[in-house]
């Protein structure tokens, strides 16, 4: 890999750009309206043509404008169709920004006739030529999309970080933002001006069709991996970051394994943000499902010490493997609760240990407080009152078995007559 200046400002330039999309992408994540950067993203090429067919210009400034202008109109018209029409939102979406697209597309080919205006620059973009186009600043020659999308970044960091509070409560609930005095409605045509401005100027980088990569897969990314919004919105920014790095080194080098030069670096940025988005996703079900197992390995060894707690309270024979199959339903998951118990020396030989009996006592507890609580409060009969204690002795701590015996009045029995433990007999099972 030979890496070039050339090389450094295509990556520069592609993670300003990225970082640009993808704070106003954040947003559209949150407010389920990721398809709105599709829309817009297409939408705003009649914009590009119309700005070329009335001033006869391919200024920058004269694309810009017109294409940002389309943008915002893309969203009026969708929200209007929507409401007028009571159609829902995404088929809004899709009649608008495939119809101007359509629109766009007809007059590239008309403006075509006159100009060299290339569609597949618009709509794929050429971020491999961005450095041969620049303007000179402080004595050195600067691509002019660096600073384009510069701007647009400055713009955005500036708007995220004055208006945090009102698009957090906008994002989450615009019903209640209207309530405290927040204008939703035009938070929401602000945002949509946000997305339009930062697609128009990532067009050079990006190009139409790509930037929803960067609009929509970096802030999908790190929802998948945080619940918190400002935490959500770095990783996004440096999701995006990575992508574009990542994107470029991929597209130098990864062709040359098949005997080509190289590629996209757009194409290969957006394909790079999209394994990520899959490792992180294969990561978080990984997660889940080891939570998953975890928890119905504990529910399984506290069942069984339940159980033989009970078996001791009737001074009956020790556990069996066919009780124990009842009990638990599945195999795999017995012999793991049983080996985890032993490991903690809670039981030996299927019987409790000192530390294994306190467990189940503690545990027992629960249970019989829940019925006993559910009887008096909610008056259940009798024979509903084992299901619901048996699921929720599982999450219940100290403090909340201190409150059900308060609420209950400490009763000494269940209602099936059974005795309740005592507390001081009871220990901290780490539930």
């Amino acid at each position: 890999m030979n890496w070039t200046m050339l090389d450094t400002w295509i990556v520069v330039v592609g993670v300003v750009s990225a970082c640009a999309c993808a704070l106003p992408g954040t947003f559209l994540i949150l407010r389920r309206m990721s398809m709105m950067g599709d829309a817009i993203s297409h939408a705003v090429l009649p914009g590009l043509a119309a700005a070329f067919l009335i001033t006869g210009s391919r200024g920058s400034l004269t694309m810009f404008i017109g294409a940002a202008l389309v943008g915002v109109l893309t969203a009026l018209f969708t929200e209007w169709i929507s409401q007028t029409g009571k159609v829902e939102e995404s088929a809004a979406m899709g009649i608008v920004f495939t119809v101007l697209f359509a629109i766009g597309l007809i007059l590239i080919v008309r403006a075509a006739d006159a100009v060299d205006l290339d569609p597949g620059c618009v709509l794929y973009g050429a971020i491999e030529l961005v450095p041969l186009d620049t303007i000179q600043m402080a004595g050195a020659h600067v691509p002019r999309a660096l600073l384009t999308n510069g701007v647009v970044l400055g713009l955005n960091i500036l708007f995220v970080v004055v208006f945090f509070k009102e698009l957090k409560i906008v994002a989450f609930d615009p019903a209640l933002a209207t309530t405290l005095g927040i204008n939703a409605r035009l938070m929401h045509y602000i945002i949509m001006t946000m997305v339009a401005v930062t697609t128009v100027a990532a067009f050079e980088s990006v190009g139409s069709i790509l930037v929803i990569a960067m609009l929509i897969v970096p802030g999908a990314t790190a929802y998948l991996i945080t619940d918190r919004l400002k935490v959500m919105i770095l990783l996004s920014i440096v999701i995006a970051a990575l992508c574009a790095v990542l994107g470029h080194i991929a597209a130098i080098t990864v062709p040359g394994w098949w005997g080509y030069a190289d590629t996209s670096t757009a194409g290969m940025m957006a394909a790079v943000s999209g394994l990520l988005f899959l490792g992180v996703l294969g990561g978080t079900m990984l997660r889940r499902a080891v939570h998953r197992l975890a928890l119905s390995l504990r529910i399984a060894g506290e069942d069984v010490l339940g159980v033989l707690y009970r078996l001791e309270e009737l001074r009956a024979p020790s556990l069996d493997k066919k009780l124990l199959h009842q009990i638990i339903g599945n195999r795999l998951l017995e012999w793991l609760a049983l080996v985890d118990l032993r490991r903690r020396d809670l039981i030996q030989v299927n019987a409790l240990t000192d530390a294994g009996r306190a467990a189940g006592r503690s545990l027992i507890r629960s249970h019989r407080l829940w019925e006993s609580y559910l009887a008096k409060h909610l008056g259940l009969p009798a024979d509903h009152l084992h299901a619901t204690s048996e699921r929720l002795e599982h999450v219940t701590s100290p403090a909340m078995q201190a409150h059900l015996a308060e609420r209950a009045d400490k009763p000494q029995r269940d209602p099936h007559g059974r005795e309740i433990p005592s507390d001081d007999q009871s220990m901290n099972t780490g539930k």
